[in-house]
């Protein structure tokens, strides 16, 4: 029988209650399609600076170097913005440095817009009334958030930030692109800023030279100014974005608004690691920890249970299991079953576990 390891790091806040009732589903998944997951827990963020004094804690990251994929719930909160020294705070004690020791530098984000939610858009109904489906490919460990040098001058009056890409940072992350594109509709924009930056010539120039390994695959490229506003005009234009860091970071955060709620969208962070079902990653919801309705039961666990399908179809290889996943999802929002983020105004709601339990009932069935 098929036997894989899952690190769970329900982290702070929502991330507790999120990735429970995804650890209930994973399992009954397991038990269903014909294969056995060990899952282990362990603290991030705030839950392990509190009783370990740091937000990484070296049996957590030993664990997750020793599973074959990771779910983690989110990190952080008010309660420790103010810590000292700021490196030691959950968002850059743990994420950052997880991600590096990981070697995790593919994001994947989907942007995914049910038709059932299509009112919940900020966008017009003609644009978005059939759903949306975007994949936006961001490089994660390069570019001007980890350039060297960097820093502020003893005076504070001049501060650099330094943007440097080479050409197999550049080759990878294109590569996945690519290959991502190829399982899609074989549509691939790649975002730069060629007309300004020699980071983004070199990026395109690498890009053009990949083409040829790919002639299956449409590759088309677009500035990045230019592409925040195509996804607002007309995001059904795109299939698979890659871009480099900040860009990604952007255009990831503008995609995911357009969908109309945070509480919807699964990501994925990849390195090379193989394991036994397909790639190694890091699986974790893009909304953040919500304190101010942590232990409330009225969390969405949706994005979280789309990680898990992620998690299912890129690193353990259970392709069935995923889709099984994915489609109950999307049978309960047909059916009407909505979290209060998601709601329309007067439109009934249920609970954290209560949607949980409706996807359940709907992989069953």
């Amino acid at each position: 029988m098929r036997s894989y390891k899952v690190a769970l790091l329900p982290g702070d806040g929502i991330g507790p209650e999120v990735v429970g009732v995804a650890a209930e589903i994973l399992t009954y998944l397991a038990e269903r399609f014909g294969f056995t997951l060990q899952m282990e827990e362990a603290l991030i963020g705030g839950a392990a600076y509190d009783r370990y004094g740091h937000p990484l804690p070296e049996h957590t990251l030993a664990l997750c170097k020793e599973s074959d994929a990771v779910l983690l719930g989110a990190v952080g909160g008010p309660k420790w913005d103010t810590v000292q020294p700021a490196s030691l705070r959950p968002e850059v004690g743990a994420l950052l440095p997880l991600r590096k020791e990981l070697g995790l530098y593919a994001n994947l984000r989907p942007a995914k817009l049910s038709s059932a939610l299509a009112s919940a858009s900020s966008l017009r109904a003609d644009l978005v009334q059939d759903g949306l489906d975007i994949l936006v490919v961001r490089e994660l460990t390069g570019g001007i958030y980890f350039g060297q040098p960097k820093g502020r001058d003893a005076d504070g009056s001049r501060a650099v930030d330094t943007c440097v890409y080479t050409r197999p940072e550049i080759e990878r992350i294109l590569r996945v692109g690519f290959e991502t594109a190829r399982g899609r509709k074989r549509k691939l924009c790649s975002v730069d800023k060629a007309n300004v930056l020699e980071t983004s010539r070199l990026w395109r120039e690498v890009a053009e030279q990949m083409a040829a390994q790919y002639p299956d695959v449409e590759l088309t490229h677009m500035l990045v100014d230019n592409c925040a506003m195509q996804l607002v005009r007309d995001p059904r234009q795109f299939d698979v974005i890659v871009t480099e860091n900040m860009f990604g970071d952007i255009l990831s955060d503008e995609a995911a608004m357009i969908t109309g709620s945070l509480g919807m969208l699964p990501s994925a962070s990849l390195g090379d690691r193989q394991t036994q079902g397909g790639t190694f990653g890091l699986y974790e919801p893009v909304h953040g920890s919500a304190p101010t309705i942590a232990g409330q039961n009225i969390a969405n666990p949706l994005a979280t249970l789309l990680s898990a399908a992620m998690l299912l179809r890129y690193s353990l290889g259970e392709t069935k299991a995923a889709e099984a996943l994915e489609r109950a999802v999307e049978k309960a929002l047909q059916d009407g079953l909505r979290t209060a983020d998601i709601a329309a105004p007067g439109q009934p709601t249920i609970g954290t576990k209560e949607m949980g339990q409706a996807v359940r009932e709907r992989i069953e069935s």
